[in-house]
């Protein structure tokens, strides 16, 4: 699961500039690829790992409706689907479902590679999560089709909430400094390696959600064209924040991310970190480098920002698409449409993941982990939805920008300024 919700961002090759106008959206329902009589479906390993159950159960329910059509899941890893998806799509035996990242699908959809679909043969289609369902869209028309989410929530120590005198969770963005004092205080103050909010430099998702909560952005779109944004006042107002929490609370390593954050809080060093709902089990399993002697001393809270609002997460998950070259085009949409309905999103939401729509984030348990993210879930982001921001991720302009201000290489409106201009480099490209 340690791969969950990261939301990796492929680049599409030049192979996919074939794609465009290939397909249609139709398809043949009579077989699979070759017209074998199977329909291929790729998810991430995730599926197989977490909700087994919920994976048997579409496909009990599709082969009940379509007796003579065999479905064959095969499960992706995230680091290698999507190149693999990219060799595939140059050919003609492609699946015909396909798993994607919330963050991945732009270019994409750029290309033509996936087959436009109806949103309003699928369940609760009106009330799918805007950040997952806006990155299924282009020009007006759906591609693909929110499968789950997960938001990033505040995870502390129980045991050292208790013993500072902390009596509950923040529920102010005053009352988390607070807290974050009494921490530092407690523990900071004999153990030089105590942070009380542990926040590194090239953590962008965190630093993102600071400027989104100061109604930044990382970029804007004007006039048909896409540019920066993170010099804009608000943006820097938000970073300034960002930076000033970890100049106070955070004591590590600047120039490092967020990638060993369960093995780093199951030191035992840490008060209070930003994560995802699984990286408190996480800092417990010796798997990922946790400590199981902290089984039960953490628990979760939707965190507050600045602002007075929640602080907005970045909300990753994954969509699924039908590849314009499937054979079977229908059928894949109805498979589709039984994985996501409402049935299956009970099933997720048993599994401890978010489900795709807002009615069903009611159904989250108010007190389990995974309630204070279905609450900061209703604030969610994605990174812009332009052409060319996989360009932007792969050359880490953010990391980048990040790790000049943490360390004080750059102030924040030099490093901002500067990353702006990178940006504007690449964004509008295909």
């Amino acid at each position: 699961m340690t791969s969950r919700l990261r939301c990796r961002s492929g680049v599409l090759g030049a192979l996919l500039l074939t794609l465009a106008g290939c397909g249609s959206g139709g398809g043949d329902s009579s077989g699979g690829p070759g017209g074998d009589g199977s329909l291929t479906v790729w998810l991430t390993v995730d599926a197989r790992e977490s909700w087994p159950q919920m994976v048997a159960s579409a496909n009990k329910r599709f082969t009940a409706k379509h007796p003579g059509v065999k479905v064959a899941v095969q499960y992706q890893q995230w680091t290698t689907k999507n190149q693999k998806l990219d060799a595939v799509l140059a050919g003609r035996n492609v699946p015909d479902v396909v798993e994607m990242g919330n963050s991945e699908t732009t270019n994409y959809l750029v290309n033509g590679a996936f087959a436009p679909l109806d949103p309003k043969s699928f369940e609760r289609s009106g009330q799918w999560l805007p950040a997952l369902a806006d990155a299924c869209r282009l020009d007006g028309k759906t591609y693909c089709v929110p499968y789950y989410a997960g938001a990033r929530v505040g995870v502390y120590r129980t045991d050292y909430f208790k013993e500072s005198g902390i009596t509950r969770a923040p529920r102010t963005y005053s009352e988390l400094i607070s807290g974050l004092d009494l921490l530092k205080a407690k523990y900071g103050a004999d153990d030089p390696r105590f942070s009380a909010m542990y926040l590194p430099g090239r953590y962008w998702s965190a630093a993102m959600a600071f400027v989104k909560d100061a109604g930044g952005e990382m970029a804007v779109e004007k006039d048909g064209r896409w540019q920066g944004a993170l010099s804009s006042p608000k943006s820097v107002a938000g970073l300034t924040t960002w930076k000033k929490l970890m100049d106070d609370y955070y004591v590590g390593d600047r120039a490092k991310d967020n990638g060993d954050e369960p093995a780093v809080v199951g030191q035992g060093k840490v008060g209070v970190f930003y994560g995802n709902t699984w990286e408190a089990q996480a800092a417990t399993d010796p798997r990922s480098g946790g400590n199981p002697a902290l089984k039960g001393k953490f628990a979760t809270f939707a965190f507050p920002g600045p602002s007075g609002k929640l602080l907005p997460p970045f909300l990753g998950g994954s969509t699924l698409a039908v590849p314009a070259k499937s054979k079977n085009q229908e059928l894949a949409a109805e498979w589709i449409r039984l994985f996501t309905d409402s049935e299956s999103q009970r099933k997720l939401i048993a599994a401890n993941t978010l489900p795709n729509n807002t009615v069903q984030l009611a159904d989250v348990a108010a007190g389990g982990v995974n309630g204070p993210a279905a609450q900061a879930a209703t604030r969610g982001w994605v990174t812009p939805l332009a052409p060319g921001w996989t360009a932007v991720e792969k050359s880490n302009v953010l990391p980048e920008m990040l790790e000049r201000i943490a360390t004080g290489k750059a102030s924040v409106q030099d490093a901002t300024r500067e990353a702006d201009r990178r940006i504007d480099a690449v964004i509008n490209e295909r």
